[in-house]
């Protein structure tokens, strides 16, 4: 049995139908049933979050493989960055290990590192800590920039590219190794097949191109055949007027600094995509993508 978490997310929900064709069984924790689709039905539901501790204990009983994807890049109702991103999966790591899980599968981020400059990254960093001290069997990827056609953030920048200029927060320079969701979860697929035995396993998710979050926004708008100068808005002003609509819209606003920070620090792999390519996934452009949608 394997247990899914962020089953519903932009990774997970890819990763789920391909495990679902190959036969596994999988159980889902989530909070909602609904939100899983006519998958739901397909798989066994866990009903909890992660910041229910005790949901844990009854969604681990009877499982050897835990793949956790869910995780947090805003402040929710339910808990903060930090809670979610790292205290959760530090408890989800002793759950595992009490309930004799052999293997833990870990989603992280390049560049996550306790003293990152966002809140996001550091927690990351805080628990891939915990995972690889962990008495399992583990494998963490740390992946750049992922993507897909009508995710969240993709719709925030078509909905911006109706302006007459297109806003970019900052000077645009940090840069990526944007990986699309469906390659993604082609490693992860790719890396429970294989049983080579090594306890400690840690691969770099980057695409084939390294763009600039200014050449990013170039590259959508291209997808999108909309021809429009980009207005560079200074951090600062960035920063206080999404805190501002944060204030003002709590968890219904559009876009929050803790996100548009995360596009400030690069996030890049020495390898490249060799880690993907290793995993035999050969990694599609991010243009390519975009213009098939």
């Amino acid at each position: 049995m394997l247990l899914l978490t962020g089953a519903t997310g932009l990774v997970g929900s890819n990763l789920l139908s391909r495990l679902l064709a190959e036969g596994r069984q999988v159980r889902c924790l989530v909070r909602d049933p609904r939100r899983l689709g006519t998958q739901r039905v397909r798989v066994q539901i866990a009903l909890g979050d992660l910041t229910d501790p005790p949901s844990f204990r009854n969604a681990l009983r009877g499982v050897d493989t835990v793949v956790h994807l869910a995780a947090a890049i805003r402040d929710q109702p339910r808990g903060s960055i930090e809670e979610l991103d790292g205290i959760a999966t530090w408890r989800m790591v002793e759950a595992a290990e009490r309930q004799g899980v052999e293997r833990f599968v870990f989603f992280s981020a390049l560049g996550a590192s306790t003293h990152n400059r966002t809140r996001c990254l550091r927690a990351k960093a805080l628990a891939e800590q915990a995972v690889a001290e962990a008495d399992l069997h583990s494998i963490v990827f740390a992946p750049s920039l992922v993507y897909a056609p009508g995710d969240q953030w993709l719709t925030l920048l078509e909905r911006l590219a109706l302006l007459p200029v297109m806003p970019v927060s900052g000077r645009g320079r940090a840069r990526f190794q944007p990986i699309w969701a469906e390659d993604a979860a082609d490693c992860v697929v790719a890396s429970l097949r294989d049983s080579d035995g090594e306890r400690r396993r840690r691969y770099e998710l980057a695409g084939p191109e390294t763009l600039s979050h200014t050449e990013i926004v170039r590259t959508v708008l291209r997808a999108l055949r909309r021809n429009r100068p980009l207005l560079h808005v200074p951090t600062p002003l960035v920063s206080r007027g999404l805190r501002l609509l944060e204030a003002a819209m709590g968890p219904r606003a559009p876009a929050t600094w803790d996100e548009a920070e995360l596009m400030e620090v690069s996030m890049l792999s020495r390898h490249g995509s060799a880690d993907v390519e290793a995993l035999g996934v050969v990694p599609q452009r991010m243009s390519a993508v975009l213009e098939a949608a």
